[in-house]
């Protein structure tokens, strides 16, 4: 695409903020208001399912309880603010074209991780009756959008199925979550490692269930990368 063409392309269909639509300059995601809002990770995380803070041997309590199955997770942003709002219209205000911007940031913030990720990208997936309402599944979408974004990762997204429905995770304790997402997903072989993604990680708990899935079947690397990361308080 040559500059002229760029620049009129940019006139006619302006690029938006994916937390509140308001017109961007281009190569931009946020706006003024919302940018300020993003609370980054950073460099200080549990090593095992990146949740934020300062851990003894770099593993936070709940990965010194219970290993999760996969080996290493990221996410650039906790879950709060404007990735928050962004991530909640792209899920459940019918705004799938969030997938493509929102793919590009993940791939930007996230270079460090993924220079030693597995190369083969599989999103963690809707059932069939979520689909079914949803229309789309936001996983899969912004997967296919990191890969377009990241010239190397490979698309892999028929290596998991959920094929038992579950509840929502949101609400539910540690302990519930794990009984309600275990045994829900079904994988198949043929790749050694993976890097499962999704839109949000919180306890890790359906990383694992799917992660689990696909090491039964042969897959001796499992990662994850997520948008944001949900923060979790600790009692001792």
């Amino acid at each position: 695409m040559n500059a002229a063409l760029g620049g009129l392309l940019e006139v006619l269909f302006p690029s938006a903020c994916v937390a509140c639509d308001a017109v961007l300059s281009r190569g931009r995601f946020f706006c003024a208001d919302c940018a300020p809002l993003l609370l980054e990770v950073g460099p200080v995380h549990c090593g095992r399912c990146a949740e934020p803070g300062r851990f003894a041997d770099g593993v936070c309590p709940r990965c010194r309880k219970v290993q999760p199955d996969f080996h290493r997770a990221f996410a650039p942003y906790e879950h709060d603010g404007a990735i928050a709002r962004a991530i909640h219209r792209f899920k459940y205000e019918d705004h799938p074209e969030l997938a493509g911007p929102l793919g590009a940031l993940l791939s930007e913030r996230s270079a460090d991780f993924l220079a030693r990720a597995p190369v083969h990208v599989c999103p963690i997936p809707l059932h069939a009756r979520r689909y079914r309402e949803r229309r789309y599944d936001q996983a899969t979408l912004l997967a296919a959008a990191l890969c377009r974004a990241r010239p190397g990762l490979t698309l892999a997204d028929g290596l998991l199925e959920r094929h038992r429905a579950t509840e929502r995770q949101v609400g539910l304790s540690d302990e519930a979550r794990v009984r309600n997402v275990s045994g829900a997903f079904t994988a198949r072989s043929g790749v050694e490692a993976v890097l499962l993604i999704d839109d949000v990680l919180t306890t890790g708990a359906t990383a694992s269930a799917a992660a689990r899935a696909l090491r039964r079947v042969g897959v001796r690397r499992v990662e994850v990368l997520s948008l944001c990361r949900a923060t979790r308080v600790f009692l001792h």
